[in-house]
């Protein structure tokens, strides 16, 4: 991976934080700020600010917005996803849909694939 801070990005990444969607702060403060592995909010990896970054299970989790089902977007993410995944990394995609209308749902699938990776790394 690229420099894992990319300073150029850590004013975005914060400016991002400070920023977040409904969704965003919704998951974060409502389910993975508190969960039992650690993760961090819009965490600069290489050349990406990603929304949901946890080390010790490898796995990011982005929620998507609807500018992620045009094409555009579609192209953008799946480079970003190949990028990321070169460094052994799990990326899952939430509609923010899915954050409003199943958040139960999200969490338990969530926690599923968390607990999933975790012991895959075992």
């Amino acid at each position: 991976m690229d420099r894992k801070h990319n300073k150029s990005l850590v004013l975005n990444a914060k400016e991002l934080r400070k920023n977040m969607t409904k969704e965003e702060r919704h998951l974060w403060y409502d389910y993975l700020k508190y969960y039992p592995v650690r993760f961090s909010r819009q965490k600069v990896l290489g050349k990406y600010i990603v929304d949901f970054y946890s080390a010790s299970a490898k796995l990011i989790i982005e929620l998507d917005g609807s500018q992620h089902f045009e094409e555009a977007g579609q192209k953008y993410d799946k480079q970003r996803d190949e990028y990321l995944k070169e460094y052994g990394l799990q990326i899952i995609r939430i509609p923010n849909n899915e954050i409003n209308e199943n958040f139960d749902g999200v969490c338990e699938h969530l926690d599923n694939l968390i607990k999933q990776s975790l012991s895959q790394l075992r």
